[in-house]
């Protein structure tokens, strides 16, 4: 199974998320976060089903710290959707499948 999230740095999240035509999920994780490693499989089914309704990426904290501290981020994971360069929704926490999906589908 091809992987359908794709990672974005604080470097290319201008140009992946608040420049994108597509709305975007952007998940805050890091690699000792075991909610995060919970979460990533639904990212990949929901960023399958949902094809080009919305674009998923991801964003280690760790490695990336300038974005996330700009949207206040203080728990991870932590789930901000983006459409037209702004933050338009936010979920915190290893969310059910189901909830991210409605959570998306209400916003786009």
């Amino acid at each position: 199974m091809a992987q359908t999230t794709k990672p974005v740095t604080d470097s290319s999240f201008d140009s992946d998320v608040m420049k994108s035509s597509t709305p975007v999920l952007v998940d805050f994780w890091a690699e000792w976060c075991g909610p995060c490693r919970a979460l990533a499989p639904k990212l990949e089914e929901i960023a399958q089903e949902m094809g080009g309704q919305v674009k998923i990426v991801k964003m280690n904290v760790d490695e990336n710290p300038q974005t996330p501290s700009q949207y206040g981020i203080r728990g991870i994971p932590a789930l901000l959707l983006f459409k037209n360069g702004q933050q338009v929704g936010e979920l915190v926490g290893n969310q059910p499948k189901e909830q991210i999906s409605t959570f998306l589908k209400t916003h786009i």
